[in-house]
């Protein structure tokens, strides 16, 4: 099949190739709702300039809700910041496998213990509830993730997560120029 298309037609993979994405590490995700309708709340601004907020739809709490309950079914996993905005999330991961010795690189498939099976889980149990209450919802297929390499990362990406409310009504879809 490979020789058929010639490598013209397959999407390249976003993840960091030769990474073990089970690996002991911090994770910066953001997840889009399909086409980038907002499902999941509306940014408010008060009146008095106080911090912006974001006004959760029914569907919207339950993604918050269902956020925090991760570490419940994967263990493994510390929940750092996060955001969950009109039709995107943005979090920080923290994979806790200090004494992980083997190394397996991403790979095509079914797998389990890494970051794709965490994020495949909470993907659908959103959709789950959704579909259970006849609620219109829908994520991408795919999303988005950095492997957060040190300090000065990390600090930016809390800050930006921070300020991604406030900077919603100015720079709306504005997180697609982080990782460039």
């Amino acid at each position: 099949m490979e020789d058929k298309y010639q490598k013209k037609y397959r999407i390249s993979s976003p993840r960091l190739a030769g990474w073990d994405y089970g690996s002991h590490g911090l994770y910066f995700v953001t997840i889009c709702t399909r086409h980038r309708i907002h499902y999941l709340g509306e940014v408010i601004q008060p009146e008095n300039q106080g911090d912006a907020f974001v006004d959760y739809t029914d569907i919207g709490k339950i993604a918050h809700d269902n956020w925090l309950k991760i570490t419940k079914f994967h263990p493994f996993v510390k929940l750092d910041d996060f955001c969950i905005m009109p039709d995107h999330m943005h979090a920080i991961l923290f994979i806790d496998k200090p004494d992980k010795t083997s190394w397996e690189v991403n790979k095509f498939g079914a797998q389990k213990g890494n970051l794709a099976a965490v994020l495949r889980g909470y993907k659908s149990s959103v959709t789950t509830f959704a579909n259970d209450n006849e609620i219109d919802f829908a994520w991408q297929p795919r999303y988005y993730d950095r492997v957060v390499r040190d300090d000065k990362e990390y600090n930016n990406i809390r800050q930006y997560i921070y300020d991604n409310p406030k900077n919603w009504l100015s720079d709306n879809n504005g997180f697609e120029k982080f990782y460039l």
